[in-house]
């Protein structure tokens, strides 16, 4: 509407320009119209100043509008003076214009200040890195974390935590990891995560970081704790009824604190104190055999890797376990990915997970109906899958939290270092083990080793 207006004043500001020097040149040359002359020429310097000032007060006003669009500001008054007909129009939409436009800017500014209030005060540390030079945010958590105050630039940054941006570069543009460093003589341990985008051309790293030593040492903590207790139940398991057995045989053999003498002592008194004697073996060589399990436990070898073929690997193990299985009538099912290739590990030890958890797997199927022990590989984002899984009767929700607990055991023979064992060799080789079960329907232990072990 605007533009239509302004197109029709235009046209009649040319048509009497038009008009005016027609008019002119039918008296042009005629010496008794000469006043005509002037007055025209006077209509015609006006017109066309007129025209000018039209076309110009537009284009004044447009650039005003874009220069302040330009340079982001929301103050401008675009309004100049009192203007009618296109030009009011044309002001009101320019104003209407620049109050979206500053309302918009208004909202971008609170959202940029309401987010950075919050990056300021979550507990995580955050750098943003431009071009790989520039720092673009440094929050207040990451100079309490690093204890450096206002770092603007990478370099600067290596010069004041050179191990830190070390181990950084290590993990490159994306990668997770925990990074030790020193900080006025306090030692801490950071989890650390690096993600990078491209935005409007531009090359961004982020690395968000916090201090989990605190959390870490708490969960050493929950641990000792829990293995202390496991321990000491062991240990009183069997020292109680050796205690019991020696008061007793020192009962027999002495009465008010005074050695019997050997006449008094008949066959009756005498096969109790082999009976005792055999117990008291019994329970010493069983505490003998847990220290033993203790020992294994605190001793597991580190791994020597070396490129081994999956399908070669679990079709060993199949050859090795199917007779075993096939004595209990336990039917064995192996199912290998066509894609499998190789896996950086340690055959001897990772043989030995799958053996454990295979055997365990044949203690849960005591009893059961058509019994089955499924061995399947599998890859899934860039990490390969190792599971052993069966039909047995499963194991229950409070067990499972307790499963890789050292000595902890649903068996009632079981030493209750077997899953304990297989979750430190797995995480050796920078993988993890986990467990899921159905009671009654199916258990599944599976292996997973991730993109960097492999």
């Amino acid at each position: 509407m605007v533009l239509k207006r302004f197109s029709v004043l235009l046209v009649v500001r040319v048509i009497l320009i038009l008009a005016n020097m027609v008019l002119l040149s039918a008296i042009f040359g005629d010496e008794r119209l000469i006043f005509n002359h002037i007055i025209l020429l006077v209509i015609l310097t006006f017109q066309i100043a007129e025209l000018l000032r039209f076309v110009n007060k537009t284009n004044r006003s447009i650039a005003r509008f874009l220069f302040a669009i330009k340079h982001d500001d929301i103050s401008i008054n675009l309004s100049e003076g009192k203007s009618g007909g296109s030009f009011a129009e044309l002001q009101n939409a320019f104003e209407e214009i620049m109050s979206t436009y500053k309302d918009a800017k208004i909202e971008k500014e609170a959202n940029f200040h309401y987010l950075k209030h919050i990056i300021e005060h979550i507990k995580v540390g955050i750098i943003s890195i431009e071009n790989e030079e520039d720092i673009v945010l440094f929050n207040l958590p990451a100079e309490k974390i690093l204890n450096i105050m206002g770092i603007k630039n990478w370099q600067v940054l290596r010069e004041k935590q050179a191990h830190f941006v070390n181990e950084l570069e290590k993990l490159g543009n994306e990668g997770k990891g925990l990074i030790e460093i020193n900080t006025n003589q306090e030692v801490k341990t950071l989890s650390v995560d690096i993600s990078s985008m491209k935005l409007l051309d531009k090359q961004y790293k982020v690395i968000t970081f916090q201090d989990i030593k605190s959390e870490i040492e708490l969960k050493e903590i929950e641990a000792w704790h829990k293995l202390i207790r496991i321990l000491t139940h062991e240990i009183m398991n069997s020292i109680t009824p050796i205690t019991s057995l020696t008061e007793t045989m020192q009962t027999m053999l002495a009465q008010d604190g005074v050695q019997k003498r050997l006449c008094t002592l008949d066959d009756e008194i005498i096969g109790d104190l082999l009976f005792s004697l055999k117990t008291i073996e019994k329970r010493s060589n069983g505490l003998i055999d847990f220290v033993g399990d203790y020992r294994k436990l605190t001793r597991v070898p580190q791994p020597v890797f070396e490129e081994v073929e999956v399908t070669e690997l679990l079709h060993g193990i199949e050859s090795l376990m199917r007779p075993t299985l096939e004595k209990e009538q336990i039917d064995m099912q192996i199912e290998i990915d066509s894609s499998m290739g190789q896996l950086s590990l340690d055959p001897k030890l990772i043989e030995q997970v799958l053996l454990n958890l295979i055997t365990n797997s044949k203690h849960a199927l005591k009893g059961i109906d058509h019994p089955v022990i499924s061995l399947r590989s599998y890859q899934k984002n860039a990490n390969t899958f190792i599971s052993v899984s069966d039909n047995g009767s499963g194991i229950s929700e409070k067990e499972i939290q307790e499963i890789f607990t050292p000595f902890f055991s649903t068996k009632k023979e079981g030493s209750g270092i077997g899953l304990s064992l297989s979750k430190q060799i797995m995480h050796l080789h920078h993988g993890r083990i986990s467990v899921s079960s159905v009671p009654n329907e199916q258990t599944m232990f599976v292996l997973q080793f991730s993109k960097s072990s492999t």
